[in-house]
């Protein structure tokens, strides 16, 4: 598999075709038509379609499709068919037409262009020269390459393919575990979908309706704690197995020194995009613009970038554009039905009057995002679940403003979905590094992964405990 390839893949998720769900499909359509028929109390009947949507992406049936198909079945019920043909008339051209989407395709671009530019290798390269020496300092070279190729890549299963085809090999000819060397990857993935950009960060803040530049502002403290957490992991986890990862050779200065002019261009375009777009420089569509005109520039001259591999960047986007914009339209009708049977107003009443703890019922989504973790990527944890959780959240009393609690929440959702890709039994980030890997066993690697996975409910309750770690760089800058 390319780099480019990876890319795509990582984007967009595992494949997931019509013809794998088999007559497991044809059965969950079949029970779409009887639900259909089905009439009951709205709030019930909004449940019983989530459950079918759920047994549908079991089937593995595409999310977008299990989206369009369940939400036009629940809305022709409860409304009638015209006025479902009515809402379908308009639906696509009002969410597509949208202006902040436009930032989608291009920081999709600017990944794409990223990979055929060779920046996974220089970045791991560079790492390893600086730290491959130490004890575990190949698995460490492994997340911050992860780390820099996800602020530019934006997507967490594409950060861990592209990253773990260059990683693997050097990590395996220095003698690292399997374990060690699967988890870190998949781990460091994970750092792809926070640290800005982040495609994922843009569809919540137009799902909830906020503000694109604030969100990319409270990720960046989460994301660089979330970097530091895992190297202090890999840090503890080689002193208690020094076997697992043994150090690497030692580069002079000279080499070091060197190694850097292989990364100073992505360094550059990392801090003209985000820093234009924290210091208001210029809107997160015009920076995505100029990170992938200077992404797609490195790939020509760095990279060897031509015509035939600017055709694969531009249909490698496109196919990735069109996979998201799917799933946002299925996503806008089933919410759409949802609102008819009022079962996220419910639910946010409902919740509010039961005297739970605020803490409790925030405690309780951070669960069901580790478990819809092992069926999902993270754009359709996102896209199903906001939308119900954002009113009920937003009824809650955290003791701070609603925009405060919508950018807070929001950070902490995103970090638990992400967690949600690693963790046992399934983990997609796992699953796909330790396929890549090829050799080593599936239980190696969820062992290998247990210590970032601690690292990550402690950086998760520190989110929590204290929401400064989000909220503080959003009111310096604004």
């Amino acid at each position: 598999m390319s780099e480019g390839n990876a890319s795509v893949v990582g984007l967009v998720g595992p494949r997931k075709s019509l013809g794998q769900g088999g007559s497991g499909l044809l059965l969950a359509l079949g029970a779409i038509l009887a639900v259909v028929a089905f009439q009951s109390e709205g709030v019930v009947f909004g449940l019983v379609l989530f459950g079918v949507l759920l047994v549908l992406m079991g089937l593995r049936m595409p999310i977008g499709v299990a989206m369009l198909a369940t939400g036009m079945a629940g809305y022709a019920t409860l409304s009638g068919w015209d006025p479902l043909l009515n809402y379908l008339n308009s639906a696509a051209y009002w969410r597509f037409s949208t202006y902040d989407l436009s930032v989608v395709p291009l920081f999709l671009l600017m990944g794409q262009f990223a990979s055929k530019a060779g920046l996974s290798r220089a970045l791991f390269n560079t790492a390893s020269c600086w730290v491959g020496q130490y004890r575990g300092g190949m698995a460490m070279a492994a997340v911050t390459g992860c780390a820099g190729f996800g602020a530019i890549c934006g997507s967490s299963l594409a950060t861990a393919a592209t990253i773990g085809q260059v990683a693997l090999p050097e990590l395996r000819r220095h003698g690292y575990a399997g374990g060690l060397a699967t988890g870190a990857l998949a781990a460091g993935g994970t750092l792809g979908i926070l640290i800005p950009p982040s495609v994922i960060l843009v569809i919540y803040a137009i799902l909830t309706e906020g503000n694109i530049v604030t969100m990319f502002q409270a990720a960046f403290i989460p994301g660089f704690l979330a970097a530091l957490g895992y190297l202090l992991a890999i840090s503890i986890y080689v002193r208690l197995k020094p076997e697992a990862g043994p150090c690497g050779p030692r580069s002079g200065w000279g080499d070091k020194l060197r190694s850097l002019k292989d990364v100073w261009a992505v360094t550059l375009i990392f801090l003209v995009v985000i820093g234009g777009i924290y210091l208001g420089a210029f809107t997160p569509t015009e920076a995505a613009a100029i990170g992938a005109v200077a992404t797609g520039l490195l790939a020509v001259i760095h990279g060897g970038l031509r015509w035939r591999g600017v055709m694969e960047c531009l249909y490698g986007t496109g196919a990735a554009t069109a996979m998201i914009f799917l799933i946002l339209l299925g996503a806008d009708l089933f919410n759409a039905f949802l609102a008819l049977t009022q079962m996220p107003a419910e639910a946010a009443q409902w919740i509010a009057q039961s005297n739970f703890s605020p803490y409790l019922v925030l405690a309780i989504m951070l669960g069901l995002y580790l478990v819809f973790g092992c069926v999902m990527d993270s754009l359709s944890m996102i896209l199903l679940t906001i939308p119900i959780f954002w009113p009920i959240v937003g009824a809650l009393d955290f003791g701070m403003d609603p925009e405060a609690v919508k950018i807070w929440f929001g950070i902490i959702a995103l970090v638990v979905v992400e967690v949600g890709l690693i963790t046992p039994p399934v983990g997609m980030n796992v699953f796909i590094i330790n396929k890549m890997a090829g050799n080593v066993p599936m239980i190696e690697s969820f062992k290998g992964v247990v210590p970032f996975l601690i690292s990550d409910g402690v950086r998760v309750l520190l989110l929590i405990l204290f929401p400064a770690l989000s909220l503080w760089l959003p009111t310096v800058l604004g």
